[in-house]
């Protein structure tokens, strides 16, 4: 599988406060993957998804995308970089006032001059691509229903869908499934597999979870302190990493996977 990402020795210090948020992480990413990346509140999870997209400066460290140098990238470079990279977020970072169409040609933005995007000239070729992704997604009869009338599990498809019709060559979802319900964060899931699987774009999920991540990673990658302590496949994490990671044992931290599957 082709290398989409490969992450060096990267950490970041927040300067306003010295807090040390990554040490020195190190992974890559391949096409298909979907990789979880778990740990407790404060470990760095979000921050190293802010470093990927170039939302914030890295502190040292490479982050290399297809062909750029993230943490080097000039102006034009970065806006090259975030067209291909859709992102899922854990409030779905929608327009409520706005419907599952408009909101989800949202993330064509980045291919419109300023004016155009303002007035709404989508292409019509934008726009059926729109509601082809909402209908794969199971969202065909709420096409023009206001965001603000939809559940969570809905927006957050809305959400995916308008990280798809970037284009992207790789998703970061930070706690996607978060705010849903067991059941919705089963579907949401199934379709950030089926995105993997089908499509064949790498997502990297930010995840509580741990039983989510065992049920539906590819790989892991387990954060602890601004650390990487672990990077393998589901069936390698063992409960004395799982304590490792959050400092109490697995049993605390399984939140029942048979109510995903149910």
């Amino acid at each position: 599988m082709s290398e989409i990402l490969r992450v060096q020795n990267v950490s970041k210090t927040y300067e306003d406060n010295a807090v040390k948020a990554l040490c020195n992480a190190s992974f890559d990413v391949h096409e298909g993957e979907l990789i979880s990346v778990i740990g407790p509140s404060g470990s760095g999870k979000s921050t190293l998804l802010r470093c990927i997209n170039r939302m914030i400066d890295v502190s040292s460290g490479s982050i290399q995308f297809l062909n750029y140098e993230v943490t080097s990238a000039n102006k034009h470079q970065i806006k090259d970089i975030r067209r291909n990279i859709g992102m899922i977020f854990q409030h779905y970072n929608l327009v409520y006032r706005l419907n599952a169409l408009e909101n989800v040609l949202h993330g064509r933005l980045g291919y419109y001059p300023t004016w155009k995007s303002t007035l709404g000239l989508y292409t019509a070729k934008d726009i059926e691509q729109a509601a082809r992704l909402l209908e794969m997604l199971g969202l065909g009869d709420k096409l023009y229903d206001k965001c603000c009338d939809l559940s969570g599990g809905q927006k957050q498809r809305v959400g995916i869908a308008r990280a798809l019709i970037q284009n992207p060559k790789m998703v970061l979802c930070d706690e996607p499934i978060a705010s849903l319900d067991p059941q919705s964060s089963k579907v949401i899931m199934e379709y950030l597999k089926d995105i993997t699987t089908s499509m064949k774009i790498p997502c990297i999920v930010n995840l509580h979870q741990v039983d989510v991540a065992l049920h539906y990673s590819d790989r892991i990658i387990g954060m602890h302190q601004g650390s990487i302590v672990f990077n393998g496949r589901p069936q390698d994490l063992g409960s004395d990493t799982i304590e490792k990671i959050y400092g109490v044992p697995m049993d605390a931290l399984i939140s029942k996977v048979e109510e995903m599957k149910a």
